[in-house]
């Protein structure tokens, strides 16, 4: 068993392979532009459900059992908070204004995360994560001032409706996190990838459901090529956006408390921002500069309180039994 040190690194090196998967979700409406967000969720997450029963099956018997109407009702307010309107949401927020300000305010849930796990039993004081804090905000304002003020071929009003809707995705995800952690503590008996599959076919069995919707809302005609690239980014995103993504993200958030884990989601902005200017072929200004050094010295700090004599004594045994939010 690794000692509290040798949890934290570990933990770490998951949140931060975790973002780097999750980053790719940002990329996927841009390299699929010929379709609309609802279209590429219901792809996104039909890929999802398949390859998560395919995985389960094995295992169902068992994992049925141990569920109650209470847990699989839970199950579906996840998928639907967490998976299906967060990235109908999210997508949207991205083709109207752009991957930078959807991650801007994206780039806020280790704030709302961390504020809501300082409030946990033995959790650090919110006051030592302050400098932390302090510095990830800077970092999320440096890239606001640049997705907001400076000139953009987008149109204005454009640019406002994909905060709008950007920022109902931090809100949807926010209350998934809360519950998440929440029924993850109490379903003890599954395992936090067993957990991560089960809301994989609740969220596949939601994007069925939403199939009939958009034929009713109707879908421009598409050549084979579009379909093709469609199927591949909804299938890649699935695989490493959903499962490896999560499966890494569970594995931290059994290793750190929920204050640290809160802010490994930096790394999702951090990695989000670098598709963007890959995609665009371009490097950072000197704002968006300034926000990568913010953000990490926020993550540094924040992991620096956590490794200090007495937070660490509060760590000490906790890491493998209080599992944490995971995200879907």
């Amino acid at each position: 068993m690794p000692n509290e040190r040798g949890s934290l690194v570990l933990g770490v090196l998951c949140g931060a392979a975790a973002g780097a998967l999750w980053g790719l979700v940002f990329l996927a409406p841009e390299l699929a532009r010929a379709f609309g967000p609802l279209e590429l969720t219901i792809g996104r997450y039909l890929a999802y459900g398949l390859i998560s029963a395919a995985l389960i099956a094995p295992r169902w018997r068992s994992l049925a059992a141990q569920l109650g109407g209470s847990e699989w009702r839970a199950l579906a307010w996840l998928a639907l908070l967490g998976n299906t309107l967060y990235y109908i949401l999210l997508a949207s927020s991205v083709q109207l204004g752009g991957a930078a300000i959807t991650a801007l305010v994206i780039g806020f849930l280790p704030v709302v995360v961390t504020i809501v796990g300082s409030r946990a039993k033995d959790a650090v004081p919110l006051a030592r994560l302050a400098p932390s804090l302090l510095l990830c905000v800077a970092g999320a304002l440096c890239i606001g001032w640049q997705a907001l003020f400076l000139p953009s071929a987008r149109p204005v009003t454009a640019q406002l409706a994909g905060l709008l809707c950007a920022i109902g995705a931090l809100a949807s995800w926010g209350a998934y996190a809360v519950y998440n952690n929440h029924m993850l503590a109490r379903v003890r008996t599954v395992s936090s990838h067993d957990w991560s599959l089960l809301i994989g076919i609740a969220t596949g069995a939601q994007s069925l459901v939403l199939i009939p919707l958009a034929l009713l809302l109707g879908t421009r005609g598409h050549g084979a090529g579009d379909w093709a690239l469609f199927v591949a980014v909804s299938a890649g995103v699935a695989v490493f956006a959903s499962i490896v993504g999560n499966a890494l993200w569970n594995r931290m958030s059994r290793l750190l408390p929920l204050t640290l884990s809160g802010q490994m989601i930096t790394f999702e902005t951090l990695f989000a921002l670098l598709y963007a200017f890959a995609w665009e072929h371009r490097g950072p200004t000197a704002l968006e500069a300034a926000a990568f050094v913010l953000v990490v010295a926020s993550v540094v700090t924040c992991v620096a309180a956590h490794r200090r004599p007495n937070s660490l004594s509060r760590f000490r045994g906790r890491g493998r039994e209080t599992p944490k939010a995971a995200k879907g």
